[in-house]
């Protein structure tokens, strides 16, 4: 369906095919674990999805559990689990704001579990004090077949003439 709205809007856009490799840096902080998973918020609430990376590394990594957030969620968090039925078993990082920041710690050191799963762009647990290990999910791109990113770069550049 992504591609085909691709196509239909821009039929000149080169579209790259690619699988998003989930890694842990610390699997075995997932591994036989109860785990709390924190997901990127906009992925969750705005992009609709009902899981992201975090979720993807627990099953991966063979997590002993997966912790519902929603019981322990506080403000703005718990808001969200309301307005944004599709959030199961995962904790949205939603903003990066001081308020924001302050809920999602209380959530987090709330929620009893053995350790921390974070999904999110920035490693929330060099901006919070959580009580409990973290491991930080991480992906590399995974091309398959062409056109690959390189041969994009370079077409692009060739078309400047640089």
């Amino acid at each position: 369906m992504v591609v085909e709205n691709v196509k239909k809007t821009n039929p000149d856009a080169k579209i790259i095919h690619a699988d998003s490799l989930v890694k842990a840096g610390k699997p075995e902080l997932i591994r036989n674990k109860k785990v709390l998973i924190i997901e990127d918020g906009p992925t969750l609430t705005h992009g609709e999805m009902s899981y992201g990376a975090g979720w993807v590394a627990a099953k991966k990594y063979n997590a002993r559990e997966i912790v519902d957030a929603e019981k322990y969620a506080v403000g703005s968090i718990r808001a969200a689990y309301k307005k944004y039925k599709q959030l199961k078993k995962i904790l949205p990082a939603l903003g990066y704001g001081r308020k924001q920041v302050r809920e999602l710690e209380k959530t987090i050191n709330r929620t009893p579990c053995d350790s921390i799963v974070i999904a999110t762009p920035v490693d929330l647990a060099e901006l919070i004090k959580v009580r409990k290990p973290s491991v930080h999910i991480t992906y590399d791109l995974k091309e398959k077949g062409k056109p690959n990113l390189d041969d994009v770069v370079k077409e692009f550049v060739k078309k400047l003439k640089i």
